[in-house]
């Protein structure tokens, strides 16, 4: 017997089936067993030869999957090498980006900047995203409901570039990733795996804008990751 609980995930994920197909200009539902079969595979299956990040980002460009639509000024769907060897994945987009449609374009995104260039890379090198592609009202956390709707655009974003290395900027990124309830804290420091991927956790650029001292821990988990991709500090 199922638990309400897992009634209510499967709701859910009808709910948010039907809105992407409601996107996308679903007018009805064919219920013959060959599209059954697609829709099963639906958010589940890897990325499909030919597609790319530009087609995906143009399938979600009026996204609704989510309330956080309803007061967005833009989708920002990540920026960067669609081949990228390296990820970083924050929380959600702030004002600034929000406004600009660009991950990291803020006070944390020009300390992001610094970091990604002290690694002798440049932001067109590697790939830039968030967990969620909406800004919070107020930058509040994304809500689970949040992260469930946007769970498949940062799927195939992944799927797509295929990165040797995921940087979760934040608790609540890598927290999200691994799902795991433990701290930055305990979670940094070391890699971990995502959907096969080597994945290291750091503190978010916001983080360190108000706690400097915590640079050199982000120093040595950047070094850490430079070595997994074969460059040197």
């Amino acid at each position: 017997m199922m638990s309400d609980r897992k009634i209510q995930n499967t709701l859910d994920e009808i709910v948010n089936t039907l809105e992407f197909m409601k996107t996308l200009g679903v007018a009805g539902v064919d219920c013959s067993s060959d599209i059954l079969e697609v829709v099963k595979s639906w958010d589940r299956k890897p990325a499909t030869e030919g597609q790319t990040l530009a087609s995906v980002q143009q399938a979600y460009q009026d996204c609704r999957r989510c309330a956080l639509s309803k007061n967005r000024s833009a989708i920002v769907f990540g920026e960067g090498d669609p081949h990228a060897d390296l990820v970083f994945v924050g929380e959600a987009p702030g004002e600034q980006e929000d406004l600009q449609g660009r991950p990291f374009v803020g006070p944390a995104g020009e300390l992001l900047t610094k970091i990604i260039s002290a690694m002798k890379l440049t932001r067109e090198s590697v790939y830039i995203c968030n967990i969620v592609k909406c800004r919070p009202p107020s930058n509040r956390n994304p809500l689970p409901i949040e992260i469930e709707s946007c769970s498949p655009i940062l799927k195939r974003q992944i799927d797509l570039i295929r990165p040797k290395v995921i940087c979760a900027l934040g608790g609540f990124a890598a927290r999200t990733l691994l799902s795991t309830d433990n701290s930055i804290t305990m979670l940094r420091g070391r890699f971990h795996r995502y959907q096969g991927i080597r994945l290291m956790p750091t503190y978010h650029p916001a983080h360190l804008l108000r706690h400097p001292e915590k640079k050199r821990d982000v120093w040595e988990d950047i070094k850490k990751i430079m070595a997994e991709l074969g460059a040197t500090p």
